[in-house]
């Protein structure tokens, strides 16, 4: 079984707990407006490996990674779910860390076992919730955000830790009532072990130029690191309203 892999990075700082092997997935569905990787969305491109080629570059540095794993992210991973599960399963098997950074847009409710036999081979998952709201979701990325948050309950319900990610963008998500409706629905996440609030930046438009298509938020500006902690602590309010109601 072989998997289309953008590329590879062998000192990830920034993808989950210690240093880690982060594997860039080809292809997403999703069309963020503020996406930063618009060269891994095409599918069916990029190089082919196979789970052994993959833990075989892990390996070589194996001795830098012992508080750290493997990061499989993108693109979108769970678009070449079969693959991700195998490489996974194949990862645990030889005691490493795995680390799933995903949107959840590939998330099928109607058939959960599929993702379920994914995560019994997951330790953490990274899940970016780009809206609450699903009309503002879809005009945002061009897709609903019904599956991603059966995703993040279905996480949850399994007992795999979860880190939620979400970015502040201009005119987006900087309202302080989708921030504190973000906090509430998160705050049922019984495995909520991170929240990592984001600030928008447009260090992707060297690539729109390349690839020749034009950036969707123009010249939108970057925002603060002071206004994602703002924004952080109202879904944070969000956040304990749900649990002052659950233990009220």
């Amino acid at each position: 079984m072989n998997g289309y892999i953008h590329s590879t990075e062998s000192f990830g700082t920034v993808d989950g707990p210690g240093i880690r092997f982060v594997i860039f997935f080809q292809g997403c569905p999703m069309r963020c407006l503020y996406c930063h990787n618009p060269d891994t969305w095409a599918p069916n491109r990029g190089q082919t490996e196979t789970a052994e080629s993959l833990l075989h570059q892990f390996e070589k540095n194996r001795n830098f990674y012992q508080n750290g794993g493997i990061t499989a992210t993108g693109g979108e991973p769970m678009l070449q779910l079969p693959f991700l599960t195998k490489l996974f399963t194949e990862a645990k098997a030889r005691g490493i860390h795995t680390c799933l950074d995903t949107s959840g847009i590939c998330y099928q409710p109607d058939a959960p076992e599929s993702a379920g036999a994914l995560l019994r081979v997951t330790d953490l998952v990274m899940l970016d919730i780009k809206h609450i709201d699903d009309a503002m979701h879809r005009k945002l990325t061009g897709h609903s955000n019904q599956n991603i948050l059966a995703f993040a309950e279905k996480i949850s319900s399994c007992g795999v830790p979860l880190w939620i990610r979400h970015v502040i963008v201009p005119g987006w998500t900087d309202g302080a009532d989708e921030q504190q409706a973000l906090g509430y629905f998160i705050g049922g996440l019984k495995t909520l072990k991170c929240l990592d609030v984001l600030p928008y930046h447009d260090l992707g438009k060297p690539k729109y130029e390349a690839l020749g298509i034009p950036y969707p938020l123009g010249d939108t500006a970057p925002v603060s690191k002071e206004t994602a902690a703002a924004a952080r602590a109202q879904i944070l309010t969000g956040i304990r309203r749900r649990l002052h109601e659950k233990n009220a």
